[in-house]
């Protein structure tokens, strides 16, 4: 660990992968203590809401902590590059991914979301990990294979919170929870395509001749930081308007 430690001291001015790997784990601590202090200051149906965002984020900053340590003890100063740590940020994903899928289900509860909802949604999103993990660290000359299966998974998952049963709930429920609705399907259709942009950067196949060369890891710091903190501030910001909803009725 202190070997680690030292490695980190010395990021390089020019190593932006190390300095996005630094940010990421400081901003995710950041947000961490801020859900999780605030959240006595609302009534027992958000708490849930506001722990789990908490958590998502906790566990990213986690995992961004060893991600960080793992790329500077790789990182070799004369050709500039690391090894990625894959495995590190796939167990995070297999663990923050479901949790942001449980947001639909925690704030469309109220407009009668039942539990299969939150079910589908957690299948389809470690299908889209475990495939993308496959591609990207076991079978790399299918990686192409595994990504198509990956990405079908991604769009079920677009599909049922834009136009399925979590939509009509949304509608159901109007107001602040279908704008707030509204503004995570956003998240997935935009921030989540971050995703599968790194994964063709880093992985073989016909796309390589747009994508390769890309920095893979800061393309992920970047999406991670974005999608999983913004998440947050979305369930947060719902919470705050319905508070001051209950207090004006």
């Amino acid at each position: 660990m202190i070997t680690l430690l030292a490695d980190v001291s010395k990021i390089a001015t020019d190593d932006y992968v190390g300095f996005t790997f630094f940010v990421g784990c400081m901003a995710m601590m950041a947000a961490s203590a801020f859900f999780f202090l605030s959240m006595n200051s609302f009534d027992s149906k958000w708490k849930t809401s506001i722990l789990v965002s908490g958590l998502i984020t906790f566990i990213a900053a986690v995992h961004y902590w060893y991600m960080r340590d793992y790329w500077g003890a790789t990182y070799d100063a004369e050709t500039g590059t690391g090894d990625s740590p894959v495995f590190f940020r796939y167990v995070d994903w297999i663990l923050t991914v479901p949790l942001m899928c449980v947001e639909f289900y925690l704030i469309l509860k109220a407009a009668g979301a039942k539990r299969s909802l939150m079910w589908r949604l957690i299948i389809l999103s470690v299908i889209m990990l475990v495939t993308g993990y496959w591609g990207e660290a076991v079978n790399r000359e299918q990686a192409w294979l595994w990504g198509l299966v990956s990405g079908i998974a991604y769009f079920v998952i677009v599909y049922d919170i834009w136009l399925g049963k979590a939509k009509a709930l949304a509608v159901k429920a109007g107001g602040a929870t279908l704008k707030a609705h509204k503004t995570l399907c956003w998240f997935v259709l935009v921030g989540w395509a971050i995703y599968p942009i790194g994964y063709m950067a880093g992985t073989p196949g016909w796309y390589e001749g747009i994508f390769g060369g890309l920095a893979m890891d800061v393309i992920y710091n970047i999406g991670d930081a974005i999608n999983k903190i913004g998440f947050g501030l979305v369930v947060y910001t719902l919470a705050v308007n319905s508070r001051g909803d209950s207090a004006t009725a």
